[in-house]
């Protein structure tokens, strides 16, 4: 079973962001906002998730993220806006490019997302941050 620990990071926010992807306490992917643009944290902590489940490659794996928003848009919120063709009662889907991306390769995946709360001692999830913060600065591997 595969071990991932993701983070993502804007400063400020919006701001320049980084994302970061660890296995085996080293960084394995390291990335940014694909246009080089501002971005968010939230963002980030998507882009982190969606190349957690690229580097699986569809093996069992287990990605532990602080980011329960993305674990709700990717395994409760977005089956309801596909059903309604992308749209929500509130408006506009944010981040609708990553959402579109990341919720298919999720589900076609071995993948299960597990919450750890952020800035708590949880020694995968602070190596996760120092290497988002890392990759904000421009780091990349």
């Amino acid at each position: 079973m595969i071990i991932y620990y993701t983070d993502g990071s804007a400063s400020p926010n919006p701001g320049p962001g980084g994302f970061a992807v660890i296995q085996n306490g080293k960084p394995v992917v390291l990335g940014g906002e694909p246009s080089g643009a501002e971005t968010t944290n939230i963002r980030m902590e998507g882009f982190a998730l969606m190349a957690a489940l690229k580097q699986a490659a569809g093996e069992p794996c287990k990605i532990y993220t602080d980011s329960e928003f993305w674990i709700n848009v990717i395994t409760k919120w977005s089956l309801g806006w596909e059903a309604n063709g992308w749209k929500k009662k509130g408006g506009e889907i944010k981040n609708l490019d990553i959402v579109r991306e990341v919720c298919p390769l999720y589900r076609s995946s071995q993948a299960e997302l597990i919450w750890v709360r952020g800035h708590n001692n949880d020694e995968g999830n602070e190596l996760a941050d120092v290497w988002a913060n890392k990759a904000r600065e421009g780091i990349r591997l």
